[in-house]
């Protein structure tokens, strides 16, 4: 086999987890499926831009972050009218809150925050619980925390309030601790 058809073979088998990642963030499948074709097309377009210094998934996935960026920006301002989610959203928020306004529940020690994010496991976790957040506070999250756009770029985008884009950031964070605490940390004890 050839360093050509060995390098279509890898980027093959990692076309879906590619398109499953871009969803999250563009919510929306043929958007998806173009930012990860894309990203697959721009390693075989110049295969000699890989210098190995890092595994190809995670050159890909450096690709395919700002394809999604490229998308997101092309979307324009698109406005999102409010969904049963979002009042459904706020009673589960304040299910986790006693009056005083404590949390109802601790969080647990989560070990060693190094060797938990080593695992692989983890992050497929992960990508369960980002995909059964809202799809509005999902998009925020990725966007600041993983495509680490400023605020007001995503307030700019997705045309919110400084405010309310930490209200969602907010909220995400704690439904992510709850959904790691229980799908990943609780499993591990």
């Amino acid at each position: 086999m050839t360093p050509i058809q060995d390098l279509h073979q890898q980027l093959e088998a990692m076309r879906p987890a590619l398109f499953r990642f871009a969803m999250l963030q563009l919510r929306n499948a043929p958007q998806a499926e173009d930012a990860a074709q894309e990203a697959l097309l721009a390693v075989l377009e110049k295969p000699h831009n890989f210098a190995g210094q890092s595994s190809l998934r995670t050159y890909v996935t450096g690709i395919l972050k700002y394809k999604i960026i490229d998308a997101l920006r092309a979307a324009g301002k698109e406005k999102q009218l409010p969904t049963e989610d979002d009042e459904s959203e706020a009673d589960l928020i304040d299910s986790l809150f006693k009056k005083n306004g404590h949390t109802v529940d601790t969080a647990r020690a989560w070990g060693e925050p190094d060797a938990t994010l080593e695992q692989k496991d983890f992050f497929r976790i992960l990508e369960i619980c980002l995909e059964k957040l809202p799809a509005k506070t999902a998009r925020v999250f990725m966007m600041r925390e993983w495509l680490e756009l400023e605020t007001e770029e995503i307030c700019k985008e997705l045309d919110l309030t400084t405010s309310n884009l930490w209200v969602l950031l907010y909220r995400a964070r704690l439904r992510l601790r709850e959904c790691l605490d229980i799908n990943w940390f609780a499993a591990k004890a």
